[in-house]
């Protein structure tokens, strides 16, 4: 069984960039990170290293609200769970693309849209870092395990809008029951349509549906991968 991350690993790998994963760190820490299969080491120079798919997972472990330091044995002296440092909120300008309906808004402007742009063009360089032809017209092994906020990141990136928190009308992102597959709803047809057409554009595979109950029309979205 893999021994699970030291607590000086766990900050590593909490402090790595939330879009491409790449990591900071000593020549001994980043192989230890390979070796546990939650990093690896880009082929090409300047062979930076980034968290695998099972690196990003235990990020979002703990990062979430309440986690706990998981794996912290009794000889990790170094770091008690006690001066473990508090995952970060949401408000301490980490970012998230907008998946519509946040309760907060954040921040907008110029300022948002600087952070969209670096965001989209950080994926992309990891679509080309990881992708096994370099390709970036395809989604890669970290859109597929955050199908909504991949999706919802090449909407924002578009300049389309996010259903906001006082009802204001946008796109809506949403997880689904289908394995590699999101929901993207949208208040009216053209909107609807201007969302799959860049969706499609980023690599992604697109069909209208009609919700049963309510006969709105929703996207099936998923990323494709030729």
């Amino acid at each position: 069984m893999t021994r699970p991350p030291t607590a000086a690993q766990r900050r590593m790998i909490e402090a790595a960039d939330a879009v491409t994963g790449r990591l900071r760190g000593t020549a001994p820490q980043l192989t230890a990170l390979v070796r546990q299969g939650l990093a690896f080491r880009h082929p090409r120079p300047p062979h930076d290293h980034f968290l695998t798919p099972a690196g990003h997972r235990v990020r979002e472990t703990l990062r979430a609200p309440g986690a706990l330091a998981a794996g912290a044995g009794a000889d990790e002296a170094e770091a008690p769970a006690r001066a473990r440092p508090e995952p970060a909120p949401a408000d301490t300008g980490v970012f998230a693309a907008r998946v519509g309906g946040e309760a907060d808004g954040g921040a907008s402007g110029p300022a948002r849209a600087r952070e969209v742009h670096s965001a989209w063009q950080g994926l992309l360089e990891l679509r080309r870092m990881t992708n096994p032809d370099g390709g970036t017209g395809r989604p890669c092994g970290w859109e597929r395990a955050h199908l909504v906020r991949a999706a919802a990141l090449a909407l924002e990136a578009a300049g389309h809008l996010p259903a906001g928190p006082s009802g204001r009308d946008g796109y809506r992102v949403r997880d689904t029951p289908q394995p590699e597959a999101v929901a993207v709803h949208a208040p009216d047809d053209a909107t609807l349509r201007a969302c799959s057409a860049t969706l499609e554009g980023a690599g992604w595979q697109t069909g209208e549906h009609t919700d049963p109950r309510s006969r709105t029309r929703y996207l099936l979205a998923s990323p494709r991968r030729v």
